[in-house]
């Protein structure tokens, strides 16, 4: 092998790590609670030889069809300039200005639900995984039992607070921690193994469907915990532009998956040997020695578990911002060198007293994986279908695209209904948040389109604007004028207003408005659009990929490449601040939907904050909307 191909290896191997550690936490620590919970709770079935074989061999068969075939092998290649989630495979169909009742405005709606339930799952996942590490301790010593909550909240409340300094540092330790964690697993897993080695027989699917057969609708309902193996392959597919196929196959195929499946045979070995291992079975497949050393690294992965979800939420919530279909929160950047590093203190708070909540109110893992699944099976059902849309528009053959689509949704919706079994004891709590989301974003994308249709109908077009000035030119101020505006073919209000009550322009003047395209990052090469309307008039389009953060101030330094040389110095920005009143007109429902985006509106970022205009020369000029 050539120099050229080992330092190719040893970077995909430096990658496959730093993936490990981020995408596989979430799945990583499902041992600790997936296969007991089958066991452990009213519709839970005998540890007997047979049970025991058969929820194994569903798990088994859980990880290969959902995780190894279906997003590895197939959901993987749809992606968005090399970015996934749910919210690139939205934007992969182009949307946004689809009409009402079209399919493609359809399947919006249906991937926005999909990105409100993984705000349900952001909320579960810490509370569950800490909260099932830290419950070890009781395994050895019951007295503990007092301490797990007390313990998990305080571990949960250091984890927020530190968000705000960012991940960068810490996040290098993540591959190399979660690696330790896998050998962990497996190295436990091959010890139970070796207690009752006829456990591999579970490698059988005859074992999985004779449970689910004979168990009928008990065997149904305990398919539900049986998915709890698989949550977090949603991760997979959203972390793709951080690490890239390759790197996050590998993770999976040599260490995630062996590890995994070593650890839940093991913990079926142990309890085949004995039964009364069944309660806590991740935690007494270590030797008495290893005991609480164990309780601390599985705490370690748990949060780093948690870690991946967090930051997942605050991407996801970003990208939602960007398309318009999120009200505008204050986001920061916590590395220069990273724009996937950032922290939203609003989201990161509500997080935390939801997370806490959960711990309080549920106060088990076994109680919480009640609330867990139902979300995470849901938007493993929307995916398939938009992955099969965006698979028929990029070519793909019908036939066999339509084929995969029926085969995974068998698997889905069947782990859908398990899960909505669990709807009464927990699994209400995912999908309120989720429509609170979900009509939040509705509630905010209708109230943007109502204000766009009201301030249109008193602009001016530009093209008349320019004719105005041509007769008549108004009296010129030294500097350049900077008007942000949405409608590049109109005049903005603050210019409209500027003309009303003084008449004057500036000695350039320049429209800028931003664009946020359907693909994650714009390159800076291709970002400014420049257009001359009229001497000392410029039109300038500024793009963005969903996934970038909008800086007016450096793009327009951009303006040079394309020939406009700018001042930063010598730029005033005028920038209008609309108040939104209520008519108190339409129907009951209209009038809730605007009361309530209006109080979105008025708690939402100024625009000068989100593109980052220097206070000292930005200029906010008011008006009043009544919608």
């Amino acid at each position: 092998m050539t120099d050229v191909d080992d330092r190719g290896q040893g970077r995909l191997s430096l990658t496959a790590l730093a993936a490990l550690g981020v995408v596989y936490g979430d799945i990583g620590t499902s041992p600790l609670y997936a296969f007991k919970l089958s066991f452990a709770n009213d519709n839970s079935i005998a540890a007997t030889q047979g049970d025991i074989l058969g929820v194994l061999s569903l798990i088994v068969w859980a990880l290969i069809i959902v995780v190894s075939i279906k997003y590895l092998m197939f959901v993987l290649k749809a992606d968005n300039n090399g970015e996934g989630g749910i919210i690139a495979l939205v934007a992969l169909l182009n949307p946004w200005a689809a009409a009402a009742g079209t399919t493609r405005h359809t399947l919006m709606i249906l991937g926005l639900f999909g990105a409100a339930l993984l705000f349900g799952d952001g909320t579960i996942t810490p509370a569950i995984s800490v909260l099932s590490a830290v419950e070890g301790l009781q395994v050895d010593n019951p007295n503990l039992d007092t301490f797990v909550i007390p313990i998990t909240i305080a571990i949960l409340v250091a984890l927020f607070a530190i968000q705000s300094r960012g991940t960068a540092k810490i996040g290098a330790l993540f591959g190399p921690v979660m690696l330790i964690w896998f050998l962990i697993l497996g190295g436990l897993g091959l010890g139970g193994i070796l207690k009752e080695p006829h456990v591999l027989a579970a490698l059988s699917p005859i074992y999985g469907l004779s449970f689910v057969v004979q168990n009928g609708l008990t065997g149904v309902i305990v398919l539900g915990n049986v998915f709890l193996a698989v949550t977090g392959a949603e991760a997979l597919y959203a972390d793709l532009g951080h690490f890239g196929r390759r790197p996050i196959r590998a993770a999976w195929f040599f260490v995630a998956l062996p590890a995994l499946l070593l650890n839940y045979f093991g913990q079926g070995g142990l309890v085949l040997a004995h039964p009364g291992s069944i309660a806590h079975p991740f935690y007494e497949l270590s030797p008495g020695w290893f005991h609480y050393p164990l309780v601390a690294v599985a705490t370690l992965a748990t949060i780093i578990a948690s870690q991946a979800v967090i930051s997942g939420v605050f991407s996801l919530t970003r990208q939602a911002m960007q398309l318009g279909q999120l009200p505008r929160v204050k986001v920061m950047h916590t590395d220069i060198g990273n724009i996937g590093q950032i922290y939203i203190p609003s989201v990161n708070w509500l997080l935390m007293v939801a997370t806490v909540a959960l711990v309080l109110g549920f106060r088990s893992s076994a109680n919480l994986g009640a609330a867990y699944g139902l979300a995470v099976a849901a938007d493993m059902v929307i995916t398939t279908f938009l992955a099969f849309f965006v698979a028929r528009r990029f070519g793909w053959n019908p036939v066999l695209v339509g084929l995969l689509a029926l085969a995974f949704l068998v698997v889905d919706v069947t782990f859908l209904l398990a899960n909505a079994f669990k709807f009464l004891e927990g699994g209400w709590y995912p999908v309120l948040v989720a429509f609170v989301i979900f009509m939040t974003m509705s509630i905010w994308r209708l109230g943007l389109a109502d204000l766009k249709t009201k301030t249109s109908e008193n602009r001016q077009p530009l093209s008349d604007w320019l004719v105005d000035i041509r007769r008549e030119r108004p009296k010129t101020v030294p500097g350049t004028a900077v008007f942000l505006t949405a409608f590049p073919e109109l005049s903005p209000v603050a210019l409209r207003l500027i003309m009303t009550h003084m008449p004057v322009i500036h000695e350039r003047t320049l429209f800028v408005t931003i664009r946020i395209q359907d693909v994650p990052r714009v390159a800076a090469a291709g970002r400014i659009e420049l257009d001359e309307l009229d001497p000392g008039i410029w039109r300038v389009i500024v793009s963005y990929g969903f996934m970038q953060t909008p800086d007016i101030p450096l793009a327009l330094k951009l303006c040079r490449v394309v020939g406009l040389e700018i001042d930063p110095d010598d730029l005033t920005y005028f920038t209008g601040l609309e108040e939104i009143l209520s008519e108190r007109t339409g129907s009951w429902a209209r009038q809730l939907r605007i009361a309530m985006f209006t109080q979105l509106w008025r708690n939402a970022q100024r625009m000068s904050d989100t593109y980052d205009l220097p206070p000292d020369r930005t200029v906010v000029i008011g008006q009043q909307i009544r919608l």
